[in-house]
């Protein structure tokens, strides 16, 4: 079921969105920011999120080494002007950056 909106409907939900952002930005910045309770209960959100988080960021970017170091010397050769000598020299790591999609 599609549903077309006229250009005042369009206009109108733009205009209470941003409205909508301009009050929540504001309402951050008077009230919650100077707030120590909400500082202390983010920190200890965030603290949280981290430890939980520490060995998935430690796996992912084990996992992502090899394609960050494949990328980074196509891009010098690529500045180069080299991309051919690039591909002779290290056809496994152009392999890596042909199978992410990103040469």
């Amino acid at each position: 079921m599609s549903q077309s909106l006229t250009p005042e409907q369009i206009e109108r939900i733009l205009t209470n969105y941003k409205a909508k952002k301009e009050r929540e930005y504001n309402y951050y910045h008077a009230v919650k920011k100077t707030d120590e309770k909400y500082i202390a209960k983010n920190r200890e959100r965030a603290k949280a999120h981290y430890n939980n988080n520490k060995d998935a960021k430690k796996e992912k970017y084990e996992a992502d080494k090899d394609y960050r170091r494949a990328q980074s010397l196509y891009n010098y050769y690529k500045k180069l002007g080299q991309i051919d000598k690039f591909e002779e020299k290290h056809p496994e790591k152009m392999n890596i950056v042909k199978v992410r999609g990103t040469y």
